[in-house]
Formats: C-alpha cells, structure tokens, sequence
C-alpha cells in the first residue's frame, strides 16, 4: 500500500507538468469526456474585444492605397450617385481591341466569350458591398461621408467575427494562453488595424483566409473549402496560394466527396453570378477574374510600369507593420520540432501560408504592402505559437522539476507581448497623427458651402491622397486634377455620355502614359484647391496670399526630412520634437471684391 500511495503521490507531483491542459493529450480526452465545448475562450470576450478595435479602426483608419480610392471607393461611388472617378481598370476595349479568346478560354467557355486586356475589376465584389451602401446612401441622404464609414464599419464587423471564430477555433485547440496571445495581437498590431477595414480585395481575402483557417481547426472541412474559394473568387484570385494547404489537407481529412462537391459548387455559383455582374456593367461579355489573371500571369501585364521594390521589401514592411512579432513568425518552422506534439500537423498546416506567400511575392517585381494582407492574421498565429512555446526550448521531460531557465521562460513571454502590442500600439499612433490630414482636411470642405455651387475643386501633386467623392459635397461641380510634373495616367471621370460603366474611353491605356485631358488647363476655374505645403525652398500655389485664403490647415509628417526611428514610431516627448512637419492646406480663391 505504501509504494502505491507513492506511486500515486509522484503521479500527482508530476502532473502539472505533464497535463497542463495545453499538450494534444489533453486536448484528446477533453474531447472524448465530452467536455471540449466547455474549454477554451467563449465568444463574448474576443468579439467584443475586436469589435471595439475594429469600430475604432473603421472611424480613424488611414487609406493607405489611392488604388482603394480609385478601385474600389470611386466605382462605388458611381453606382450610387452616378459621379466618380474611373481608371483603366474598368474600360472595356473596342471591337477593335484586341481579344484573348484562344489560350485559357477554350477550357472555360464558348469560343464566343472574349476576355479582354482590360476589364480587370470584379464588379461583384462592388455589389457586396453596395448592399451596405445602397441603404446608407438612403438614409443619410446628401451626407456622403457617412455611407463612407457605414462601409467600413461593415467591413469592421467581418473582421470582428471571422477573428472571432479564429481566436475561439485556437482556444480549443491549443488552449486560452494561446488564444489570448492571438487576440491581444489581432486587436492591437498595426498590420491587422489598418488592413481590417480596407475597402481592398486584399482584405476580402484576408477575412476568408482568416475564417477557412478557423474552421480547418474546427474540422468544418467542407465549409473551409467553400470560404476559401469565396476569398478567391469575390476577393483576389491569387490568394489561391495562400488557401492551398488548407483546401488540400481538408480534401485529404474530411470526406472527399462532400469536401470536394463544397468547394465545386461554391466557385461555380461565385463565377456565375461574377460572370452575370461584369455583364450588366460592362455591357459586354467579359470575365473580369480570368482578365485579371491573364494580365498578370500570362505575359500581356506590366505591372511593372506602376514601381518596383527589392527582394527585402515585404520583411521591411512586415517588421514595420508587427514589428518583432513578424520575426518570431518567421521562426515557427524552427520552434516545431520542440512542439511538434502540440502544432504539428495542423497549425503547421495553418501557418505555412506565411513562407509560401512572402516568398512568391519577393520574387514579384511590382511590390505593395497590400499584397501581404491576406497572411496578415496567420503571422499573429505563428508569433503567438512561438512565444507560447518558450518554456519547450528547456523543458526535460524526464524531469518533473522544472529548471530556472524553463521558469526564466515561462516569466519572458508576458514580456515580450508587452514589447510587441506597445511598439505596435506605437506605430499606430504615429502613422493616425502624422498621416491622417487628408481625411480631416477633406472634411471641412462641408462647412464652406458658401464658396458656391457649381464649385471647381483642384488637386495637384496630392492626388494620389484624394479620399474618394465621398467626401466631395453636392456644392462643388467637379473634382479637378491640375499639373504638378507628373506625367504618368491619372484616373477620369465616368462618361455617362458614352455609357458609364460600358463606356470604353479613348484616353485611356495601360502603358502608364499621361492623357492630354486628364489636367485642368485653365487653373484660373479652381475655386478651391488641396496642397501640401512641405516648406521646400520653391513656393506653393497657397503661399500667395494674394490669390489663396487659408480654410484649413493640419501639420503632415515630412517623411524625407524625419529620422526613420521617430517617423516610424511614437515617442513620448521625442516625436514631436525630432520629427518634421508640413501643412495639408485647404485654400480658397478670393473673390473679387476681396482683392
């Protein structure tokens, strides 16, 4: 009896070490007890931690891409209120253009179907988010900046409940520690605040990478498959890459049959009525998703026209958008076969999406920080994982002590979160203030009614930072570009003269070369004018007080003459003052009888 009872008392002793909830042992029985629905984080906690992030996200996020502006914003804008800008993008060639019919087409449809060079935006991805739009613009009437936010306080909600799933997908998996790590990073790093409500296909892709991961782990094979060809289809059909292992290990998990019928129907449903969108508005027979993919894929694109970066953008990018959370991701290979028993195969699975997608997208000529979107939530998985694991670089598992460097482990991981989500929280902070004019300035443009309707707004070297028609009130007649030296192709407005959205515009191109009507020649009409005055040694357009009045003026972080560091991050007492800073101006001509 006596060596039983120590037998038993050596069991329980080494008990917590060996059973600490988290191991895939645990997990097992819990689910064999019945008792997995009881564990992990519920649903109230993340989503509402999220929600607030994302509802905070969607009313101060920067737009950080005038391609979401010209893409996206714009297009929007037109279906609603019949004005806005176009680009290259949505012109659908001439019957004189050329037409690729032969080379993927044959696979896909009738040789009657032409695919052209351009045409290259989905317009039901637009529909989507019209459906929230459409309402607002309803409801708030001529107030346009609020169906503005009323869609990205949509596109905050998707964010919040697909985290949502994925934080409580991961709590009964690998545990709540785990979880919670996830979470504090989803809500507070920069790379997931600002991509969250981006009105991108990017972030689309994001949000059905996000969910499908979700439910791989729940073992919803089926449904993972249908939401990852969702995000390719609706979203960007490049993200294909980054769905791959989950759509193929699901296929291998779950029942072929159904797992495979699932994603089958799901993308021909998505492509029909994609198909049937481009043909209500392009007016023709075109398919917008495989345009895409033949620019880019097949040798017809040259996406190179619009900027090239190095092999080691997208890691400068990462770390400066997670900081060392982008690097402890990165070593998630390295920290398996320590864990192997906790993460491998799924989370493996899960997070192997992050090395397939950065290096593709190295390899990529044309770089932009969108592009990393769609791994922006696996990252956070990886680096949770990896702080998680700390304490399994020391732990013996013949031994039932624990060592100090194992104790030392456990006491750094709070810490170096803390690091991570302060210097995130950091970074946040210095991109909202010193970017975040632009918004702000367009919206006084509300409070100057009395400059007259039929008003000229001009926009010079500022219009890649132009926030969409949204913010343009009904007083002013038309938004203006004017010529501050660049000679690439700027968007136009849609012709309803020649057919809006069917309209196949002659000054457009995709070489990237300036139209002779896309400048205001007569900058004498511009009753209002944007600029940014960054106090270089040659003069603004607003410094003459003699033509210009001041409406509003908000300081703009000067990024050539800012110390990396102090641009890059808030400081306390330092950002301000080592940093330097121009005026984003709204100006207004004076009248007459003002001279």
């Amino acid at each position: 009896m006596s060596l039983s009872s120590a037998r038993q008392r050596r069991a329980t002793a080494a008990s917590p070490l060996s059973d600490d909830g988290y191991s895939k042992d645990a997990k097992d029985r819990k689910r064999t007890t019945g008792g997995g629905e009881d564990e992990g984080i519920k649903w109230f906690l993340p989503f509402l931690a999220l929600g607030l992030l994302r509802h905070m996200s969607a009313s101060s996020n920067l737009i950080h891409d005038c391609d979401e502006v010209f893409n996206y914003w714009e297009p929007l804008h037109f279906l609603l209120y019949r004005s806005g800008f176009q680009t290259w993008e949505y012109r659908f060639p001439s019957d004189s253009d050329e037409v690729w019919g032969v080379q993927v087409c044959n696979l896909l449809m009738e040789r009657d179907i032409k695919l052209s060079d351009f045409a290259l935006r989905s317009y039901l991805y637009l529909f989507i988010h019209a459906l929230v739009a459409g309402p607002a613009s309803l409801l708030f009437g001529e107030h346009k900046v609020r169906v503005f936010y009323s869609v990205r306080l949509f596109l905050g909600l998707i964010s919040t409940i697909t985290e949502t799933i994925l934080v409580v997908a991961l709590s009964r998996r690998y545990g709540k520690r785990v979880a919670c790590y996830v979470l504090a990073m989803l809500c507070l790093t920069s790379g997931c605040f600002f991509a969250s409500t981006s009105f991108l296909p990017s972030s689309f892709s994001m949000y059905a990478v996000t969910l499908s991961s979700a439910l791989f782990l729940l073992e919803k094979y089926a449904a993972a498959v249908s939401v990852a060809a969702a995000g390719v289809i609706l979203g960007w059909p490049f993200s294909i890459l980054v769905v791959l292992p989950v759509t193929v290990y699901s296929l291998i998990r779950g029942p072929f049959k159904r797992v495979f019928l699932s994603g089958f129907l799901t993308s021909g449903c998505l492509l029909v009525l994609s198909f049937v969108a481009d043909y209500y508005c392009y007016g023709r027979t075109t398919f917008s998703v495989f345009n895409l993919l033949k620019y880019n894929v097949l040798g017809g694109g040259e996406s190179h026209l619009y900027g090239t970066e190095g092999p080691l953008f997208y890691f400068r990018n990462g770390f400066n958008n997670f900081n060392f959370a982008f690097i402890l991701a990165l070593l998630f290979v390295g920290v398996v076969p320590f864990a192997r028993k906790k993460y491998a195969p799924d989370l493996l699975i899960v997070v192997s999406p992050v090395y397939i997608w950065l290096a593709f997208m190295s390899l990529q000529a044309h770089k932009e920080e969108r592009f990393l979107y769609p791994i922006y939530p696996l990252i956070c998985v990886a680096a949770a994982a990896v702080i998680d694991s700390f304490p399994d670089f020391f732990h013996d598992k013949y031994s039932s002590q624990q060592s100090i460097f194992e104790k030392i482990a456990r006491g750094l991981r709070p810490l170096v979160l803390g690091f991570i989500l302060c210097a995130s929280h950091s970074r946040t902070f210095s991109m909202l203030n010193g970017y975040g004019a632009p918004l702000q300035i367009y919206q006084h443009l509300e409070y100057h009614e009395d400059t007259g309707p039929g008003s000229i707004l001009c926009v010079g070297s500022e219009w890649h930072r132009y926030p969409s028609s949204f913010f343009i009130p009904s007083y002013i007649g038309e938004v203006r570009w004017i010529d501050d030296g660049f000679r690439g192709l700027l968007p136009l407005p849609f012709n309803e003269t020649l057919g809006g959205t069917t309209a196949a515009p002659s000054y457009f191109n995709n070489k990237n070369k300036a139209s002779e009507e896309q400048y205001l020649k007569d900058i004498g009409a511009c009753s209002l004018l944007v600029e940014l005055d960054l106090r270089r040694p040659y003069p603004s357009r607003g410094s003459d007080l003699s033509t210009w009045e001041t409406l509003a003026a908000l300081p703009f972080l000067d990024r050539e003459l800012s110390p990396p560091l102090y641009r890059s991050f808030f400081i306390p007492h330092r950002w301000q003052q080592n940093n330097v800073f121009g005026l984003y101006k709204l100006l207004r001509r004076l009248r007459t009888d003002q001279l």
